[in-house]
């Protein structure tokens, strides 16, 4: 795997290759799993794939920015995933703050925790249609093999160098530059959206993109209001 200047590891199996990567705190890692037992989503949810099923892949960096900025960093690996995965065919778009999608079906999701300004990035990409998983979730899942084969390794390999690239222009530049990109893969872009807010409310908007600090954008009826932490619950033709 061609990542120079990165410390690749893969295992078979293992509890989460975030939790492992913050233990050691040790930057410029890649740490790949076949299989997490203990893999978790945003807010600690529990992340779900069958083994073998997905690529599960954590990257450790110390990011050289304000320490505000860094909640944009779920927005940048967004971008870097999803130009990676367009260039291999798969019309993959973005939900805020942390989903990668196809056709409104989850493709993928991205987990960022951050010690100061170290910060591991998790990422889960489905591979393999699970039709099982999709009925205990209730929910439409997207997968690779619907659009394109290819090797694990390569894939690993073309996300975490897209992911890199974007990763150091927003340590040069900040958000603004990969903000534009952003909101052209939104796949709420202009869309009627119902968010639940951190503290239990529900907003109600049309969905304007990003503001600068990467909240979510929403047209009320009371103005434009950013969202900073929530979770997009519907979304539908405006």
């Amino acid at each position: 795997m061609d990542l120079p200047g990165i410390e690749v590891r893969m295992v078979e199996r293992c509890g989460s290759t975030n939790e492992l990567l913050l233990m050691e705190a040790k930057p410029d890692v890649l740490l790949a799993a076949q299989e997490q037992t203990a893999g978790r989503g945003r807010r600690g949810r529990r992340w779900y794939s069958a083994p073998g099923a997905g690529v599960t892949f954590s990257l450790s960096a110390l990011i050289r920015r304000p320490a505000r900025e860094l909640a944009g960093l779920s927005l940048v690996t967004g971008v870097g995933a999803a130009r990676a995965l367009r260039t291999l065919g798969v019309p993959a778009a973005l939900k805020w703050p942390n989903d990668l999608v196809v056709d409104g079906a989850k493709l993928g999701g991205i987990l960022v925790e951050t010690r100061g300004n170290f910060a591991v990035i998790g990422l889960g990409i489905n591979c393999r249609r699970d039709p099982a998983l999709e009925a205990r979730l209730k929910r439409r899942l997207a997968a690779l093999d619907q659009y394109v084969a290819v090797d694990r390794n390569q894939l690993i390999e073309r996300v975490a160098q897209s992911l890199l690239e974007a990763l150091a222009m927003f340590e040069a530049h900040g958000l603004e530059p990969l903000r534009a990109e952003w909101e052209r893969m939104d796949a709420h872009a202009g869309k009627r959206l119902r968010v639940r807010l951190a503290d239990g409310r529900v907003l109600t908007g049309l969905a304007r993109g990003l503001d600068g600090d990467g909240g979510l954008r929403l047209q009320t009826r009371s103005g434009l209001r950013a969202v900073r932490s929530g979770r997009v619950l519907s979304a539908r033709p405006a």
